[in-house]
């Protein structure tokens, strides 16, 4: 049953509660729901209902395009001067002994341990600390694109950011177009937790508030370039919290066009100071992708971190509004198996990406990290080496 097919089932659902029936009506028409309809299907919407209604937005948009890219990560520190109470990954100075703190030299060698392999992006986060100020990381853009010029960086949340403009007294927009100068060709969207105070008070009291890592991405879009948003859910927020979450990030969007993807990130509670809370479930997991998918209209992708929820959960969110992915992150990544996440050495072959995602229906496509096509795996075989070897022509709409 296409997608379309499945849209129309729901509109002569005569069991259906009228409300609802209203966003089914709203989602056919390309209309926006609002913030109360965007509520009721936390509340309401069971998993089936919000499925079938983000299936159809994804497919409308991106057909059976499943996204991937070929990246790995930098992660300068885990120790931090902020104490977020769900942060599994980050060390207080005072726990210096369980940390460590990168040089720009070893940080430029993990890059050219990639030399010859065919990655197009290094994700670089870590913890703050004084002494990766501005100008080392403008040091550090710098020398990554004079050794590998072609090589996105994506680099740095608001959170770090705020901290590094902060010390060097200068304001965000001064600090963004020196980030620009350096190198830096986007943001990721981490460091976004939940905007309201209510909840970011409480879980992330002393770094950034919501509205400032809202200015920073601002900002960094009026330069003409993009970044990615995030929400950390399933903790102690409501499905209101969630809801006015994603409402800011879309006025944002509406007033720039700066976003390409939102990522829903899962709480997870091991080795935290939020350990007592329970996880939620998987059938929770896509629930928000397919809400998520359904409120941020105006977002063109919405991903999910095969390292952080699984493989398999991964490939049952394509069919929850996902379209993407992310990529064959090597197991240089230590942020998703800290916190206790399936993935404890987050690494897969392109090999093992592209069969996950054609296992489940869906057609894979690498891309580089602005969504400019690199390749059609949809008609491509490997070889016993891994290598792929292309049986016929892809054709991209």
């Amino acid at each position: 049953m296409d997608a379309e097919h499945t849209l129309n089932t729901l509109l002569t659902d005569k069991n259906l509660n009228s409300s609802l029936k209203q966003i089914v009506e709203k989602v056919g028409a390309g209309e926006r729901i609002n913030f109360e309809e965007g509520v009721l299907l936390y509340e309401k919407g069971e998993l089936g209902f919000v499925g079938a209604l983000a299936n159809f937005i994804r497919e409308k948009r991106h057909g059976d395009k499943t996204y991937f890219n070929r990246n790995f990560h930098i992660e300068p520190t885990n120790l931090c001067v902020y104490d977020c109470k769900f942060c599994s990954y980050s060390r207080l100075i005072k726990q210096r002994e369980e940390g460590w703190e990168l040089s720009l030299e070893e940080m430029l060698d993990i890059v050219k341990k990639y030399d010859e392999q065919p990655v197009t992006e290094v994700h670089i986060v870590g913890g703050v600390l004084p002494q990766y100020d501005l100008a080392f990381y403008s040091e550090l853009f710098r020398k990554i694109h004079e050794h590998r010029p072609e090589l996105h960086v994506k680099a740095l949340t608001p959170v770090e950011y705020h901290y590094i403009f902060k010390k060097a007294k200068v304001d965000y927009a001064t600090g963004m177009r020196l980030m620009k100068e350096a190198g830096l060709d986007s943001i990721p969207g981490g460091g976004a937790e939940i905007f309201h105070p209510e909840v970011r008070d409480q879980i992330a009291k002393d770094k950034c508030t919501g509205e400032q890592w809202l200015a920073i991405h601002e900002e960094w879009h009026k330069l003409g370039m993009r970044s990615n948003a995030t929400m950390l859910y399933g903790h102690i927020e409501q499905y209101w919290h969630r809801v006015d979450h994603m409402e800011q990030l879309r006025q944002l969007q509406d007033k720039t066009g700066g976003f390409q993807t939102f990522i829903p990130l899962k709480f997870r509670h091991e080795n935290n100071q939020m350990s007592h809370v329970p996880e939620v479930s998987v059938i929770e997991d896509l629930r928000n992708y397919a809400i998520s998918r359904i409120y941020l209209d105006n977002f063109d992708h919405i991903k999910a971190y095969w390292a952080m929820i699984s493989r398999s959960t991964a490939q049952l969110s394509l069919n929850f509004g996902v379209d993407d992915i992310d990529g064959t992150l090597d197991d240089t990544t230590k942020i998703y198996s800290m916190a206790g996440a399936e993935e404890q050495t987050p690494a897969m072959s392109t090999r093992e990406l592209v069969e996950l995602i054609k296992q489940v229906g869906r057609h894979p496509i690498e891309r580089d990290t602005l969504y400019n096509v690199i390749t059609d795996y949809n008609n491509v075989e490997f070889d016993n080496k891994e290598q792929a070897r292309f049986y016929k022509l892809p054709v991209i709409n």
